[in-house]
């Protein structure tokens, strides 16, 4: 609806059917609650903490090694073509509002921006972007905001923009130190704008995380151990470092690079996680080394089978309700995605998580974690009871793939060197 001096003015045709359409989906939405609410097999006694996870989809270049949702913008776009930064956040906007009947009254306490490249996006858009948030959600007061930043998009003082727009901790997309090895696996940007970018974090943010990755082509032990050393230099209180892997529908997969082998990735793991911990960095997950007090409570609510509302072209939702477990996709491609999100209708596939599939998907995120999960946390996050999951942890125990700690299940080092088979245990035939 259009005013003009408290007249209702008619819509044109074209915006009518938005909204007609806008109306139709939210009507449904409202039927989906009540489908969500019915009684089911599942009895959870609480919900887990909730998340918001928001993807912007656009970078500079499509990295070889990358399936995630990004679309290079000068691919999609005119040359010259600013980004739709405000369309994207209407969108944006528009799909948070027909999510809330599915998370009303619950508290979010951490929100993630991923990507693609969120840095792209300009500091005042990202403010616009959090004021949105804070205004539809019960934004816990001390919820921590991660953005991820590529050096590539680095300039002066732009992080401290974000800071300012209340970013509390950044995730800095470094991968090497490396000028051949960034060029190796095609980042945009180099050593000495990576080195740069670090510094300005660490100025600008209390909390912030190094994204490393190993065994990359044509990476020796010693160089593995010169990306280490440099990044444990800027004392980051947090790390990510993940081995480089091929995966399918990307260009490596197409053209495979010559990587080191697994022996050789083996004893690079092992040398990070010596000079890690020498530096007062504990590996609390397989991929994450955080100082006291700097593990990423996001990702720990991911790994702790929490909940999460994921908006932004491409975004996953795993929502709980008392009877049952359900996931969201959302349209992935950007512009697809900014239609149906206006329109109130950007959840292109929902489904209901099967009972018998629930231990596996708690075991994949749980098993991660180095101190493991509570027994209890198990049934209070499936609605399942011990039953359901006392013969694969009996098996694993045999195994010694894990142990007890109490009433805690932790992988053993076994358990965390071959996790994907402690996984598999839980899977159902």
């Amino acid at each position: 609806m259009n005013r003009e001096e408290g007249v209702r003015v008619p819509l044109p045709v074209s915006q009518k059917a938005v909204a007609d359409q806008a109306a139709r989906a939210s009507e449904a939405r409202w039927n989906d609650i009540q489908h969500w609410m019915r009684p089911g097999t599942l009895q959870l006694t609480s919900l887990p903490p909730l998340s918001l996870y928001i993807h912007l989809p656009w970078c500079l270049k499509k990295c070889p090694y990358c399936d995630f949702n990004s679309h290079e913008w000068s691919a999609t776009s005119e040359p010259g073509q600013a980004l739709p930064e405000q369309a994207y956040l209407e969108a944006l906007r528009a799909d948070l509002e027909a999510s809330l009947p599915l998370i009303w009254g619950r508290t979010v306490h951490s929100v993630f921006i991923g990507g693609g490249t969120p840095s792209l996006f300009s500091p005042e858009s990202i403010d616009r972007l959090l004021g949105d948030v804070r205004a539809l959600l019960k934004l816990d007061a001390d919820a921590e905001i991660t953005l991820e930043a590529n050096p590539g998009t680095f300039e002066k003082d732009r992080f401290r923009a974000f800071r300012q727009a209340g970013v509390t901790r950044l995730s800095i997309g470094v991968q090497s130190f490396s000028d051949a090895h960034l060029k190796a696996i095609g980042r945009v940007h180099n050593r000495a704008q990576a080195i740069a970018a670090v510094e300005e974090a660490a100025q600008a943010f209390d909390t912030f995380n190094l994204d490393i990755m190993y065994a990359l082509p044509g990476q020796t032990l010693a160089q593995c151990e010169e990306d280490i050393r440099t990044a444990l230099s800027f004392r980051p209180p947090h790390i990510s470092i993940y081995h480089l892997t091929i995966e399918p529908n990307t260009v490596f997969a197409k053209f495979p690079p010559r990587v080191p082998e697994d022996d050789d990735a083996y004893a690079m793991l092992d040398r990070i996680t010596e000079l890690t911990a020498e530096q007062g960095l504990m590996r609390y997950e397989v991929s994450a080394y955080a100082r006291a007090g700097h593990r990423c409570w996001h990702n720990l609510n991911y790994w702790q089978f929490g909940d999460y509302l994921g908006i932004g072209a491409g975004a996953h939702s795993k929502l709980s309700f008392a009877h049952r477990v359900v996931r969201q996709v959302r349209a992935r491609e950007p512009r697809l995605y900014m239609d149906k999100a206006r329109a109130g209708d950007a959840v292109v596939r929902v489904e209901e998580v099967a009972r018998r599939d629930l231990p596996f998907e708690f075991m994949l995120n749980a098993l991660r974690l180095r101190h493991g999960f509570e027994l209890q946390r198990f049934m209070e996050r499936t609605g399942l009871p011990l039953s359901s999951i006392q013969p694969a942890l009996d098996r694993a125990l045999e195994q010694q793939l894990i142990e007890y700690e109490g009433d805690t299940v932790k992988p053993t080092e076994r358990g965390f060197d071959f996790l994907s088979d402690l996984q598999g245990l839980f899977l159902t035939d």
